[in-house]
């Protein structure tokens, strides 16, 4: 039968499926022969904080007035259980020796232990003579693979010194010497460390996982390599096009940005295809031409695919009014990401399959009853009757016939898992996100346990006095929490500006000490204000890691209030254009907050009571809910248009009925495949990444198996006709009703 032509008949035509085919292969080979790869342009020490922000200000206020020559600190922790011996202490005198004779690459500056007597080098001790910290200046100019080669050379000409290697021994060892880098200069090479070649085995564990789930569900090797063929070209457009964007200056990327981006576009990219493909193997069932099916499932499923991605796609640009760096940089990746996937599933996986045909589900090939009676008689077979599975509509009746206790099982399960998000604890401390045996982290442990924590961090209070005396050390010496203040330093440009340097008795990365921050810069400015200083709020600055943390906390709950609102109205803008339903919209949102915030509750029950995780990182909720909201709702389109096109032909509960025993396999299957991929991350030894992909993969699965079978097309049934308010009721939905 000759077909209409339009976007749908000519993709899948004769000529229009290679065609089709032969342009994503020209533009995936010119884009990638024209433009850099979105690998190479990866900037993993892009600031976070806008220049305005307080303690980045600081941070310009000490470059200018108090400029250090000596540069980036690298804080060797040698520690023996024992104590460190007289040779151990000459052996680092003699390295120090070395290093002030021919310094590493980068290399500013040297503690010279070699120049101290032995009694004054015993007494830079810890308490139990276990512990020294070495600290080994770097060039503030150097990046992070200069900062790792010259660490590398350190730990070679060390252990050649001692004659072992002791940064390969154990910190816990009772004999043997151990030493760790931490400090700046450690913490930036583990931190980059941790997402070096991430996407690479990331790529590979989701490709494998995606191509078990699509195997074990279809059964079908053709069918299960076409999703991973459409993402595959829809990967190498999106590369290059970053790639180009960030070699402009347009846009910055890092690796956690592409390691996230890998699992959305097999992700959400294999469910847009599975909502094709399902609906296609449907009619080729019932209709003899393949084309003509292809032509149908296209139509019947497009809208829903393209809306959905476009949700997606509107929700993940939402990010670029956020002013926290992760968060601004994620919105250009992700959201191009999902568009060119939309593209590819309407485009490339139509193409395809009509290339493939019937054989793209081989050897579980659909066919119509008269193809399999024909197909019978050459085989010389009687045809098998297929027995109606009984139990496969079960869903569908039971969502129709008992929608009140659905909606009180769900609303008590999903409300008691929202709950537990409130006592959830947040962190913004970069060393708890990583693993516990991650040598900056053990380095600054051993200095916690024998030293002070707060002389790895220490926050730094600079003051404009005019010319006036303060006495903010007395002021700061009285705080509980500060166990040391330096004397003032002197600015270089202004001499009435004063720099203190202050160690806290705490840990400076830690929750409690961001939140005396306040406190300290209100002894500050009440110093100053004791000795007649006016406008003490502009003569105040305070630095230091614990500051910067700080403010990221301050611009994360600014960014949640922008974004989250933000999104919320932008989907349920979307819903209300494509339902045409006011009511709908307002419980499909509903349902899917209700969702999230059963998601973070269930997530801190296992990641807090099974993992034993402390605090969960302050940026997760702000990451789970764009996802979740955004992903939710597709399935939330694709189940509820389907009972809507429904309802023109049956009444209400019937077009549930039948709407969600349709949708429920292809649901809880990209359900399964989405929750799988993000799964994955929790396989990567980056704990922002392990707690994101669980809070999000639970999320998901919360979706698939809890709201969308049953939750929302119970509400649905409740609510009846009024469910299409302000819509106008089908024909048959109006005869029924009238009739009761």
């Amino acid at each position: 039968m000759e077909q209409k032509r339009g976007i749908s008949g000519w993709v899948s035509g004769p000529r229009g499926q290679w065609i089709t085919l032969i342009i994503w292969i020209m533009i995936v080979a010119v884009l990638n022969g024209v433009w850099p790869s979105v690998k190479s342009q990866e900037q993993n020490s892009a600031a976070n904080l806008a220049a305005d922000t307080p303690s980045v200000q600081a941070t310009l206020v000490a470059e200018r007035e108090f400029p250090s020559k000596a540069g980036t600190p690298a804080l060797l922790v040698w520690k023996r259980a024992g104590g460190l011996t007289q040779e151990d202490l000459k052996d680092l005198q003699s390295l120090t020796k070395q290093w002030e004779a021919s310094p590493l690459p980068d290399q500013t500056a040297v503690m010279p232990l070699h120049k101290l007597p032995l009694p004054a080098l015993q007494a830079q001790l810890s308490n139990d003579k276990s512990t020294l910290v070495l600290p080994v200046l770097f060039s503030k100019e150097a990046d992070v693979g200069q900062l790792k080669e010259a660490v590398a050379q350190l730990k070679q000409q060390a252990a050649a010194q001692f004659g072992s290697n002791p940064f390969g021994e154990s910190v816990d060892s009772t004999e043997a010497l151990s030493a760790r880098v931490t400090g700046p200069v450690g913490i930036s090479i583990d931190a980059t460390g941790l997402f070096m070649n991430a996407d690479v085995s990331l790529l590979i564990a989701t490709v494998l996982l995606v191509l078990v789930i699509l195997l074990l569900i279809y059964r079908s090797p053709m069918l299960a390599l076409i999703p991973l063929i459409a993402v595959g070209f829809a990967y190498g457009a999106v590369g290059p096009m970053l790639g180009f964007m960030a070699q402009q200056g347009w846009i910055t990327v890092d690796a956690q940005a592409i390691s996230i981006m890998t699992v959305l576009l097999f992700g959400a990219g294999t469910d847009y295809c599975l909502f094709l493909v399902t609906h296609y193997r449907h009619l080729l069932a019932h209709v003899s031409d393949k084309r003509q099916a292809l032509v149908q499932a296209l139509k019947g499923s497009s809208g829903a695919i393209a809306m959905s991605g476009f949700t997606v796609v509107i929700s993940l640009l939402v990010l670029l009014l956020a002013k926290y760096g992760a968060y601004y940089r994620f919105a250009i990746p992700f959201s191009l990401s999902i568009l060119i996937m939309g593209i590819a599933s309407l485009t490339l996986v139509p193409a395809l399959l009509a290339i493939f045909g019937r054989a793209s589900f081989y050897p579980f090939v659909p066919r119509t009853p008269e193809m399999e009676e024909d197909r019978a008689k050459h085989r010389g077979k009687p045809v098998r009757n297929k027995k109606a599975n009984k139990s496969s509509g079960w869903i569908g009746r039971v969502v129709v016939t008992r929608p009140w206790t659905i909606i009180a099982i769900t609303v008590l399960l999903l409300g008691g898992l929202a709950g537990l998000s409130t006592r959830i604890q947040y962190t913004y401390d970069i060393l708890s996100s990583f693993p516990s045996t991650m040598e900056s982290r053990e380095g600054f442990k051993v200095i916690g346990d024998q030293f002070s924590e707060g002389e790895l961090a220490p926050v730094n209070i600079m003051i404009d006095t005019e010319g006036k005396e303060v006495s903010l050390q007395n002021e700061l010496d009285s705080l509980p929490y500060i166990d040391q203040v330096s004397a003032p330093q002197k600015g270089q440009n202004n001499e009435h500006m004063l720099a203190y340097s202050v160690e806290l008795s705490l840990n400076p990365y830690s929750l409690e000490a961001m939140n005396h921050i306040p406190e300290i810069r209100a002894a500050a400015e009440a110093a100053l204000l004791a000795s007649g200083i006016d406008g003490v709020e502009q003569k105040v600055w305070i630095g230091g890691q614990t500051a910067t943390q700080y403010d990221t906390e301050f611009v994360n709950d600014r960014d949640t209030i922008i974004v989250i609102p933000v999104v919320i109205g932008l989907i349920a803008l979307l819903l209300l254009f494509y339902l045409r339903s006011i009511v709908a919209t307002v419980y499909l949102i509903g349902t899917v907050v209700l969702s999230y915030f059963s998601a973070l509750g269930l997530g801190w029950l296992i990641l807090h009571y099974g993992f034993g995780v402390e605090a969960i990182q302050g940026a997760i909720p702000l990451y789970a809910f764009v996802f979740l909201v955004a992903l939710g709702e597709d399935y939330n389109i694709f189940m509820v248009s389907r009972i809507w096109q429904k309802s023109k032909e049956m009444p209400i509960k019937q077009a549930i009925r039948e709407g969600v025993n349709e949708t429920s396999s292809v649901i809880t299957s990209a359900g399964i495949i989405l929750a799988g991929t993000f799964a994955v991350l929790a396989t990567l030894p980056i704990q922002v990444l392990v707690q994101f992909g669980t809070v999000t993969a639970l999320g998901v699965l919360l979706d698939t198996f809890i709201v969308r079978p049953f939750m929302v097309p119970a509400i649905t049934a409740v609510l009846g006709r009024r469910a299409f308010w302000p819509g106008k009721l089908s024909r048959v939905e109006e005869q029924s009703a009238a009739t009761d």
